[in-house]
């Protein structure tokens, strides 16, 4: 069996078992913390993800590349995995579903922030940071619909890390970024996101 096969059939057998944990339970930080610890399973066959195998964006390309490892039917429990560089950031925003960030290698620092507007007015928000949390190996991170980070690479070291979505990035038409300095809030998917690349 090639590496491509075994990395497919493992992603494959991760990604069921993940579905059956969630087939009758409420997605809750709880059940998040059970799906990262079946992440972290996969996270340790560094043979079959690896720079090697997910490169690294090129100087004159954006600081990282998203590799679509699987989506599920009806465009469900789609699996990522990310390859940043040194100086990667995102604006803080949210994801509409819930999503787990386990890491393989470096790291990658992620602000938490709380709205501290009554987000009366939809195209306006103010925010404050309310933690920080370093995902490394064996440290991921878990966010609920409306929780909102933004991430920092602020290592000199490059990072790989999965990101499991509950549905499909291309289908989050709804979620939100919010720039700090401004206040304004508009859809991520129309100003920042960018397809992934397929393998």
């Amino acid at each position: 069996m090639s590496l491509k096969q075994q990395r497919e059939q493992l992603v494959s057998e991760t990604l069921l078992a993940i579905r059956a944990l969630h087939r009758h339970a409420t997605i809750d930080r709880d059940i998040l913390k059970s799906t990262a610890e079946q992440l972290e399973k996969l996270a340790k066959r560094r043979d079959l993800f690896n720079f090697d195998e997910f490169a690294l964006p090129s100087a004159d390309q954006p600081l990282s590349t998203r590799y679509e490892l699987q989506v599920g039917e009806n465009q469900e429990h789609a699996l990522y995995l990310q390859a940043l560089l040194p100086g990667k950031t995102s604006v803080p925003h949210n994801h509409g579903t819930w999503v787990v960030v386990v890491a393989i290698e470096g790291e990658e620092l992620n602000r938490v922030y709380r709205r501290t507007d009554d987000g009366s007015d939809p195209g306006q928000a103010t925010l404050a940071v309310d933690r920080e949390i370093v995902v490394r190996p064996g440290h991921p991170v878990l966010f609920l619909g409306d929780d909102i980070h933004s991430i920092h690479v602020v290592s000199d070291k490059p990072a790989l890390h999965f990101h499991l979505y509950g549905r499909a990035l291309e289908t989050l038409t709804e979620r939100l970024a919010f720039d700090l300095e401004s206040g304004k809030v508009t859809r991520y998917n129309q100003t920042r996101w960018r397809p992934s690349t397929k393998v």
